[in-house]
């Protein structure tokens, strides 16, 4: 064959792996990749031709296609999609606090493996198995299933960890929730029971709300 049939049958090849890549959001896990019948080798071919760029190790994405309003978060969920973005990415992400998250804030089962990835950074909480499953809720973001624990989850999770981010933190969020949500309080205190801060956050509620 050619040197000119050759490179036609590339970026034909090419072509059809990217059409199969935008149809699933723009972005691609290694597994899924393999699943879909596209190789490794033609994975990072196409990253060398620049028809991909590797966003981090073993996550691809076809360039300029995202218009993301949230690219950390998407990278995490893409890579670790059973994470659930918490405390103050998850304030971030429901517009609650003024703080600029650093890193990307995910809770995980307890005695699950730890996430890692080079970019963005994570900060990994263990929370436990009835902790973990309450107030998630699932956000697409460009394309992208996200897990994100709810605003009344964030507002106890946040509580609960206040040693660790900050009592300002969560006093913060708890105004700008008079002010901004409506607060189910109900729920909230479902799950500070659940997260058994239920006595100590009492004051706190009642001084604010």
């Amino acid at each position: 064959m050619s040197e000119k049939n050759t490179y036609y049958t590339k970026n034909k090849r090419f072509r059809s792996f990217i059409k199969k890549i935008k149809s699933l959001g723009g972005r691609i896990r290694m597994k899924q990749a393999l699943d879909l019948g596209i190789s490794r080798y033609n994975l990072y071919a196409m990253r060398d031709e620049g028809v991909l760029e590797e966003v981090s190790r073993g996550l691809f994405q076809v360039p300029n296609f995202l218009d993301e309003s949230n690219p950390d978060l998407t990278t995490v969920a893409s890579k670790y999609p059973k994470c659930v973005v918490c405390l103050i990415s998850a304030l971030s992400f429901h517009n609650i606090t003024t703080q600029i998250p650093h890193t990307v804030s995910v809770a995980i089962k307890q005695k699950s493996r730890i996430p890692k990835l080079d970019y963005p950074p994570l900060e990994v909480y263990l929370f436990s198995p009835k902790s973990y499953v309450r107030g998630i809720e699932t956000h697409t973001i460009d394309g992208t299933k996200v897990k994100i624990y709810d605003v009344e989850k964030t507002l106890v999770d946040c509580f609960k960890f206040r040693n660790k981010i900050g009592i300002d933190i969560f006093l913060e969020a708890l105004k700008l929730c008079k002010t901004r949500k409506k607060i189910n309080i109900e729920k909230l205190i479902q799950y500070a029971k659940i997260c058994r801060v239920e006595t100590l956050i009492h004051p706190y509620l009642e001084a604010i709300l």
